[in-house]
Order: C-alpha cells, then structure tokens, then sequence
C-alpha cells in the first residue's frame, strides 16, 4: 500500500461478502472524473462487507505523474477508504487482463468474478453526472441475493501503460 508501504494480499482486502479490485492511476481524466463516487460507493458498501482494494500497474517510469509519491498523495489527498497498490511488475494486471484504468472486478464471497464493467454511464464531458450505477447495481446483486445484470458493459478509460519489454 502506497499510503502505509506495507504489502497487501488478497486475503487482506477481501470483504466478508465480496470483493472489489479496480485499476486506476492518478493522472487519467477518466479515473479523475469518477473517482469521488468510487470513494462513496466505498464508504457506502464497505460497512456491508464489500472489501475495496485500488490498483496502479502503469510503466511509472515513463509516467511519473502515476509514481508511488504521486499515488500516495492521491490517496492521501482524496481520503482514500481503500488501500491503493502498486503493481510495479505488472504482473497482478496482466493476471487480470486490465485493459484500461478504471477497470472493475467484483467478485462475490466465494471469489467467483460476477462482474466486470464499467462504473456507470458518465465518461469526462458527455453531461451525464456519475451515480455508480451500474457498479452499484451489481454490488446489490451480491448483498441482496438478486440475479446479476446479464449485460455488463466494458469499462472505458485510458489504456494500461504497459512496460516496453525488450526482444532479443
């Protein structure tokens, strides 16, 4: 964790009735646009057990504005409920299949991924304000024992800063 510097596993951060890891960074618009309703969808859910957990795997090297400084101020100055983790390897997104920050994965209490969509429909400049909603609906599925929208929509946001790897 960037805020505290000691190492997070899953069994840290998974929530008695299920668990939330979402990629992000600092600098993307997309992630700045939502991030304050991601915090409340937080304060909201983590009270039920829904554990959260923040995920930056950008090449911080070639971004410095997505650094461990920079994520720790970030957190520290958006109050961050969750821990926020650096994925320097890349190897926790590459498992996952991150394509973009943000990126959702909500698992349910027996680990089983049951969503992987977008935060709701709200993207930087297109009017529409950010409630979560479709982030909420799903988590609501989980807690209230409902079926799970079928249509689950790709997030959208910048692509993953992937470290350039180099062939021989």
């Amino acid at each position: 964790d960037v805020t505290t510097k000691k190492e997070i596993t899953y069994l840290d951060i998974k929530g008695e009735q299920g668990t939330l890891i979402f990629f992000i960074c600092n600098h993307c618009p997309y992630v700045t646009h939502i991030i304050d309703e991601i915090i409340r969808i937080s304060n909201d859910y983590r009270v039920q057990g829904i554990g959260f957990v923040a995920i930056s795997s950008n090449d911080f090297e070639k971004y410095p504005d997505d650094g461990p400084k920079k994520m720790e101020d970030f957190a520290f100055e958006k109050n961050f409920p969750f821990n926020y983790l650096i994925d320097e390897s890349q190897e926790i997104a590459k498992i996952y299949e991150a394509a973009c920050t943000p990126d959702f994965y909500l698992f349910d209490n027996d680990d089983k991924l049951v969503y992987r969509g977008q935060l709701d429909d709200s993207r930087p400049g297109n009017n529409i304000p950010t409630s979560g909603s479709d982030l909420r609906n799903a988590i609501d599925s989980i807690l209230y024992n409902r079926s799970m929208n079928q249509i689950q929509k790709p997030s959208m946001g910048c692509n993953i800063k992937w470290k350039k790897t180099s062939t021989l």
